[in-house]
């Protein structure tokens, strides 16, 4: 199934399926009140349905497909007259992980080159780089990086989704779309043996790490890791939908584009993860317990931002990431700044 959360006329929040090749969504709550006489806890929301677990992903099966057989059901909705949200829009938690090494390989020298020219002296910058650092030319990772599915926290409050602007914070300048699938969590667990981590997982979906590049250099600098460079409102972007795990048999063969303005920029497959969310699930797990509702990115698809390219956003372009069998994801980034230069110190 191709599960949602969108808007209704009133403004309220409402779980849905995709339907008739994502042209239509069905009211999923409604349905069923029409269908079985009695409201469901596990369609108030997609977290309540994800914590709902198996039994009630049948009765959504049973509802979705009664639904469907009746042509003029008032629960059967015209895609475009609802407004897509994102389709968890308050993940438990979300994780951001190194699944993919050749990304790292082709993003640190970019990021040396930056903190390099915004340097007051750029050739002392180099020099010094190259006496204390090995990423200016990134040979190989660190073999811890290489070892393990490392990842930061993000902020799950930060989330958007289809359609929503993303807004351009007024600290930074070079802007980032990274495109990026994920898996979300459906099962609690602690300690998950690799061989039973995809048992854990409810469905996927396609994700962008929308990254203040010239503020991340600073970061690195100042040797406290990604921070603020990626924790800014409307800087997670999560949709269209959650697919799930049933409807992926191989996850780890999807092709991936992301656009700019309608030209294709980045192109990649899962198929090129390093570590795969089976992997992924195990690390994080081991001593910690993992919930339903939580979000784990699999991070950049090698060429698949701005920065390995060499190129950057502009106040006004529209972002499209495309994953296989998950959909499109299509925001526009804009500066909310009356016409002010962007560029404010914090």
């Amino acid at each position: 199934m191709r599960l949602v959360t969108f808007s209704d006329g009133g403004g309220h929040d409402r779980l849905g399926a995709l339907c008739r090749t994502d042209t239509a969504v069905v009211d999923l709550s409604g349905a069923a009140i029409y269908q079985m006489g009695r409201t469901f806890l596990c369609f108030s929301s997609m977290q309540a349905l994800i914590e709902a677990g198996p039994a009630a992903l049948d009765t959504t099966r049973q509802v979705l497909a009664s639904t469907l057989q009746d042509e003029a059901s008032e629960f059967l909705l015209d895609i475009a007259s609802v407004r897509l949200r994102a389709p968890l829009p308050r993940p438990v938690q979300i994780r951001d992980c190194i699944a993919f090494f050749d990304h790292m390989r082709n993003s640190m020298p970019a990021l040396v080159e930056i903190m390099i020219a915004e340097s007051s002296d750029p050739q002392a910058m180099r020099e010094h780089m190259k006496n204390t650092s090995s990423i200016l030319t990134a040979d190989d990772l660190p073999d811890f990086m290489l070892k393990n599915p490392v990842y930061y926290r993000c902020n799950n409050l930060a989330v958007i989704g289809p359609g929503q602007d993303i807004i351009w914070p007024d600290f930074a300048n070079m802007m980032d779309y990274e495109l990026e699938f994920a898996a979300v969590i459906g099962k609690t667990g602690c300690d998950i043996p690799r061989n039973e981590a995809r048992g854990h997982i409810f469905g996927y979906t396609i994700f962008n790490d929308v990254s203040a590049r010239d503020y991340q250099v600073k970061e690195m600098a100042a040797g406290i890791g990604v921070n603020k460079s990626k924790d800014f409102d409307t800087g997670i972007v999560l949709g269209p939908c959650i697919v799930t795990a049933d409807e992926i048999p191989d996850p780890y063969n999807l092709m991936m584009t992301a656009r700019i303005n309608g030209e294709v920029w980045s192109e990649g497959s899962t198929s090129q993860m390093d570590f795969k969310f089976e992997d992924i699930i195990a690390y994080v797990s081991r001593n910690q317990t993992i919930h339903p509702g939580e979000v784990l990115g699999s991070g950049t698809v090698p060429l698949g931002c701005g920065l390995e390219l060499g190129k950057f956003l502009a106040d006004g372009d529209c972002i499209e990431l495309e994953i296989e069998s998950l959909g499109l994801l299509k925001n526009k980034i804009i500066k909310n700044h009356d016409g002010q230069p962007m560029g404010k110190e914090l």
